[in-house]
């Protein structure tokens, strides 16, 4: 399309909608040609982090910059056919206008299309006479005032969701990372909330008149809506990442479908965000809107069958260096992921990692003569995960806290050696110290949403280092949940292992959550429905059946925490006699699961599955496997004399932080290295993608 027409033909509408000639000519230089081959991929990414008189929000813009990366490289979309609208570009007029004339007159029934908005949301009364609040998504150009009269200039969630479901394709995608309601206390958090309470009495005239035209319309077909919310009252947020600040949906969303394969469907895929935003601490839940159906992102890639962790996004002059994309790791592995890691790429290339600033990344090309030199847009995946061995537990100080409390509280956590750091509000955080809200106040240990930790407050008047010297037996346990999940690579690991969760019943046991590695992921045993449903009843059994589809025997160990307090582990006690005497005695023994064989834990015959009892609380098991044993790990389970009355428990761990190491380390000694990562082997852990896979498993019991 040429720019004069674009320009005439969306003239008429800003008209209508009351936008100023200087402000089209503004907007109009932000605007791109569109490419023309049908059918098309088109989008509008919509990120607000600067507003007019609300307080300014952090992550909107990199949400946008996440969407665009991933529909780009993974989603095949045209970069011009991708429209951005951020911060002052951002108004009303502005978003309603590029919906009529970006997608209204350019789409057509083939074409796929996706809108996502990033940004406060809040709830207003379209009538002063109305009772019921309507959610609305807040546009830079918040509010006007007129005569002493303040005038909402929002975009009603209504009149959004009329837009979309007036364009002439069924394959409409939304993602709103937004909410409406916002809470009355908020506990201290280091994550910004993306809700506001209502500043302005009326809303503008000009949106009650648009919605009344859009409703007019004959034809409305089904759109797609992911929520970042299931309930009104829940809050989308942003949190502090590595180096970068990120709605917490659409960051879970997008690593995820980095990885993720062509027929997995969308429910499936929230099960997994869901999950992951639970590990970060978040009550946040995610939701799929208007969709009756199973919904697939097939139709929106383009030739991509295998997922990734990045793409190549510049190949440097010097034709040795490229900048990367790594928008398909999880962030936990992210903020720690050293030098000297590799990946590869779509010709076989490896790329050794040099630098890393947020989500983009410097590396080093090995050097190999390959006959298909590297491109722009590649795709690379995992191949050497390189991890530091000093990784340490983050607390951040609560902002409300005064002078002399941050400082008493960052002396009494300094002399908790190298297990925990204090960290600036530049660094993201793994908890927050702070006080909670209620009145008399107490000191307490957060997740960075701002949920208390288990057993993490204090009592009333309670000085700052004795709180902190209270939580001295707890952090141990929360480290040691840290350095496991950092071994996660469900998307990247070339062990093709299926795990399932199951609830144990008279007639068959019923899968509750299911991971399998993607890298080898057989897409017909995908299951028909969402497994998103992650909750076990108090009072049932439990039981995991792992299958190894692979060729050689791989070994297992079963971790986890519960209640975000308490570090558990697998015991496989067996009894074996002693030599020359009638004796037995308990022996952890290795859990191997041979080539082609599946396997359930517990597995002794004179049990089925684990007893699960109350009160409720929240669970996270991470499977751990292996084509090597964990010797060094079970010698540190032996060490600690665990009670061994229960054959096959799920026990607490007395040394969680040890046993964490442990395990890093017989993962490093079960991979290859090279000599250069072998030159570091005393300060990193060295581990290879084809040699070990772990999946996390996140439940509620209630």
């Amino acid at each position: 399309m040429q720019r004069r027409t674009f320009l005439k033909r969306i003239g008429s509408i800003l008209a209508v909608l009351g936008v100023t000639e200087a402000e089209l000519f503004t907007w109009s230089q932000h605007y791109q040609a569109l490419a023309q081959p049908t059918p098309r991929k088109l989008a509008l990414l919509v990120g607000i982090n600067q507003y007019r008189k609300s307080p300014s929000l952090s992550g909107c813009l990199t949400d946008v910059e996440l969407q665009k990366e991933l529909l780009i490289h993974r989603f095949g979309f045209v970069p011009a056919n991708i429209l951005t609208l951020t911060d002052e570009q951002a108004s009303r007029e502005f978003i309603e206008a590029a919906c009529l004339d970006h997608l209204g007159k350019q789409v057509k029934s083939d074409d796929v299309v996706v809108f996502h908005f990033s940004g406060y949301g809040t709830r207003i009364r379209i009538n002063e006479s109305d009772e019921t609040l309507q959610n609305a998504l807040v546009p830079t150009n918040e509010n006007l005032e007129i005569q002493d009269e303040k005038i909402a200039t929002y975009i009603l969630e209504e009149t959004l969701l009329l837009l979309l479901r007036s364009l002439p394709t069924e394959k409409v995608t939304a993602i709103l990372d937004t909410s409406y309601d916002l809470p009355s206390t908020i506990q201290p958090t280091n994550w910004r909330i993306r809700a506001r309470q209502e500043l302005a009495a009326k809303l503008a005239t000009a949106e009650i008149e648009f919605l009344e035209q859009l409703k007019t319309k004959a034809s409305l077909t089904n759109a797609v809506i992911l929520s970042a919310t299931t309930d009104p009252k829940q809050v989308a947020q942003e949190g502090l990442f590595s180096g970068f600040s990120a709605g917490l949906f659409t960051y879970a969303l997008t690593q995820y479908l980095w990885e993720t394969t062509p027929t997995t469907t969308l429910q499936f895929s929230l099960a997994h965000v869901d999950s992951a935003m639970s590990k970060w601490g978040s009550k946040q839940h995610p939701s799929l809107v208007n969709s009756k159906k199973a919904v697939t992102s097939e139709s929106l890639l383009l030739d991509q069958n295998l997922g990734a962790e990045g793409a190549i996004l510049n190949i440097e002059e010097d034709g040795k260096t490229v900048q990367i994309w790594l928008g398909g790791l999880p962030p936990q592995v992210l903020e720690n992921y050293g030098v000297n890691s590799r990946l590869t790429s779509a010709n076989g290339e490896q790329l050794i990692l040099r630098s890393r600033t947020g989500l983009t990344a410097k590396a080093q090309i090995s050097g190999l003569e390959l006959a298909t030199p590297l491109q722009v847009g590649q795709l690379i995946q995992e191949a050497v995960r390189i991890l530091p061995r000093n990784v340490s537990l983050n607390i951040g100080l609560d902002s409300g806290l005064e002078r002399i409390e941050r400082v008493d509280a960052t002396s009494a956590f300094a002399a908790m050696a190298s297990m925990v750091s204090v960290v600036t509000g530049e660094q993201p955080p793994d908890y927050i110290f702070g006080k909670l809200s209620q009145t008399p106040s107490r000191y307490g240990l957060l997740a960075p949403a701002g949920q208390l930790i288990a057993n993490g407050a204090g009592e009333v008047g309670e000085a700052v280092k004795v709180a902190v010297t209270r939580l001295a037996t707890k952090l141990p346990h929360l480290l040691a949940a840290k350095l496991w999940r950092l071994t996660e690579n469900e998307g990247s690991s070339r062990l093709p292992i299926k795990g399932s969760l199951e609830i144990v019943n008279g007639i068959s046991p019923k899968v509750i959550l299911q991971r399998e590695t993607l890298r080898t992921l057989d897409t017909k045993t995908l299951p028909k429905k969402s497994l998103s449903t992650s909750i076990v009843p108090i009072g049932s059994r439990i039981q995991y059946r792992i299958h190894n589809k692979g060729d050689r025997t791989v070994y297992l160990m079963l971790i986890g925490l519960k209640n975000h307090r308490t570090a558990i582990a697998f015991y496989p006690w067996q009894t074996v006699e002693e030599p020359n005497t009638s004796e037995t005695k308990p022996v952890l023994q290795q859990v191997i699961i041979p080539a082609g064989e599946t396997i359930t834990l517990p597995n002794n015959t004179a049990t089925s599955g684990w007893p699960i009892s109350g009160p409720a609380y929240e669970c996270e098991h991470q499977l751990i496997l292996s084509l090597a044993p964990f010797t060094t790990t079970l010698k540190a389970l032996e060490t600690a004399k665990y009670p061994t009355g229960d054959q096959q428990p799920i026990g607490a761990l007395v040394n969680p932080w040890e046993i964490a190491q442990a395990i890093l380390q017989d993962l490093h000694n079960a991979s290859l290295t090279t000599a250069e990562t072998n030159a570091t082997a005393n300060d990193f852990y060295t581990l290879n993608v084809n040699h070990w896979a772990s999946f996390n498993f996140s439940f509620h019991v209630n």
